[in-house]
C-alpha cells in the first residue's frame, strides 16, 4: 500500500470531486462590480460603511497594523476594554470578551465551563464551531431534533434523572437564527425548559446580531429574554462588518474564560483597526441610521420573495435574510451556481457536510446594500 501523504490525500480527493463534494477557492477582487454578491453575510452592508473605514485607518494609522501578542502578555489596548464595555451593555450583560473569530469564541467558551463528565445538549443544525467546540470539551454530547422542544425536555428529564447527586453541568446548546436554514429556535420554550431542569444554556447570535431588535442587540434582546441565558455568543464579522468574536454573560464567567479560554489565552489580539471598525459599526447599528438600514432589510427581503417565480417560492420559506433555496443533490446544486456564476450572481451551492445529504441548496443571503435592480436581476435568472 502506497502511504505516501500526497498518493493518499489524492485519491481522497478524487472521493470527494465523484461524490461533487470537492471545495475549491475562486478568485474574485472582492468588489461589487465582477459579481452581484448574495453570497456575503454583510447584511447590513456595513464592511464598506465610511464610518467604519476611517475608524480602521485612523486607528491603524495611530497604532499600526497588529496587536503583537495576546492580550495577556503585552496588554490591552484601550479601544478592545471600550469594544468589551460596549458589547455587554449591547447584549444586556455585566461583561463580554473578544475573541479572533466566532470559532475561537466558541472552542474557548464551551470546552471552558464544561468538561469530562458533563452533557452538551446541541441542536442539531447547530454550526459546525458550536459541534466541534463541544467534542473538544470530553463532556458527554446529545443532539435533539432541530427545535423540538419536545425532544430537548425528553433528554433533559433523562439526564437529570440519571444525575441524582447532581455532579454534572449541564449545558444546552443552540443558535438564535440558523445560517442555513434561515429559521429562528424557539428561544422563549428552551429557556423555560432549561430553568425547570437547571441547564445552562449558550445561545449564538451570529447572525441575527444587528439585524433584529431596535438597536440591532439580536433575538433575544428583541424578545427581552437576555437577561435569561447565561452566555451570549455573536460574531463581529457578518452584519457587523469587520472580524472577531464575543462572548457576553456575567463578571464571573468573563474572568474565568480569561483564564481559562485557550482560543483567547493563547492568540494574538485583534488589531487594532479592527477594534476601531467594531466599535463603529454598533454605534451605527444602535443609531436611527441602523433602524433604516434594518427596515431596508427587510424591504429587499420581501421584494425577492415576492420576485420569485412559484416553483422557487414554494422552496424560499425562510423569512429572514438567509433563503435557502434546496434542489436536493449536490450536483444539481452546483450545476445552478455555475449558472448564475455565469450571468454575473455570486450564490453558493451549499453541500454537506454542512447541510444534511440530499438537501442541498442555493443559498441567498440578502443585504441592505442590494438595490431592487440587482434583486429583480437575480430573480429573473433564477427562473
Amino acid at each position: 500500500m502506497d502511504l505516501n501523504l500526497d498518493s493518499i490525500l489524492k485519491l481522497e480527493l478524487e472521493a470527494l470531486d465523484r461524490a461533487h463534494l470537492r471545495r475549491t477557492l475562486h478568485a474574485t477582487s472582492g468588489s461589487s462590480e465582477t459579481f452581484h454578491n448574495f453570497a456575503a453575510n454583510d447584511y447590513l452592508g456595513l464592511s464598506r460603511h465610511p464610518a467604519l473605514i476611517e475608524a480602521s485607518r485612523s486607528a491603524t494609522s495611530q497604532y499600526g497594523t497588529g496587536a503583537g501578542a495576546s492580550r495577556l502578555v503585552t496588554g490591552t489596548n484601550s479601544g478592545v476594554l471600550a469594544l468589551e464595555e460596549e458589547l455587554a451593555a449591547w447584549k444586556e450583560k455585566e461583561a463580554a470578551l473578544v475573541f479572533g473569530s466566532g470559532y475561537a469564541a466558541a472552542l474557548g467558551t464551551i470546552p471552558a465551563v464544561v468538561g469530562r463528565g458533563d452533557v452538551v445538549i446541541l441542536d442539531k443544525l447547530a454550526h459546525a464551531c458550536l459541534i466541534d467546540a463541544a467534542r473538544l470539551s470530553g463532556a458527554t454530547v446529545r443532539v435533539f431534533p432541530h427545535n423540538s422542544i419536545e425532544k430537548l425536555e425528553a433528554l433533559l428529564r433523562k439526564i437529570t434523572a440519571a444525575n441524582i447527586e447532581n455532579k454534572s453541568r449541564i449545558l444546552i446548546v443552540t443558535e438564535s437564527l440558523f445560517s442555513m436554514d434561515g429559521d429562528m429556535a424557539p428561544l422563549r420554550e428552551i429557556i423555560d425548559v432549561k430553568e425547570l431542569y437547571g441547564a445552562w444554556l449558550l445561545v449564538d447570535e451570529a447572525h441575527a446580531t444587528g439585524v433584529y431588535g431596535a438597536t440591532g442587540a439580536g433575538l433575544l434582546g428583541d424578545s427581552g429574554l437576555s437577561g435569561r441565558v447565561e452566555m451570549i455568543m455573536g460574531t463581529l464579522s457578518k452584519a457587523l462588518g469587520s472580524v472577531g468574536g464575543y462572548v457576553a454573560g456575567s463578571r464571573t464567567l468573563v474572568d474565568w474564560l480569561t483564564n481559562r479560554a485557550r482560543s483567547f489565552v493563547f492568540s494574538t489580539a485583534l488589531p487594532p483597526g479592527v477594534i476601531a471598525a467594531s466599535r463603529a459599526a454598533i454605534e451605527v447599528s444602535r443609531s436611527s441610521e441602523g433602524m433604516g438600514l434594518r427596515d431596508q432589510l427587510r424591504q429587499n427581503i420581501a421584494h425577492f420573495k415576492e420576485g420569485l417565480t412559484a416553483a422557487w417560492k414554494e422552496k424560499a420559506r425562510s423569512t429572514s435574510a438567509i433563503q435557502p433555496l434546496i434542489c436536493g443533490e449536490a450536483a444539481t446544486a452546483l450545476q445552478l451556481a455555475a449558472k448564475l456564476r455565469e450571468q454575473g450572481f455570486l450564490v453558493p451551492a451549499i453541500r454537506y457536510p454542512t447541510v444534511p445529504r440530499h438537501a442541498a441548496r442555493l443559498r441567498v443571503t440578502l443585504s441592505a446594500a442590494h438595490s431592487r435592480d440587482e434583486i429583480e436581476a437575480l430573480n429573473r435568472a433564477l427562473a
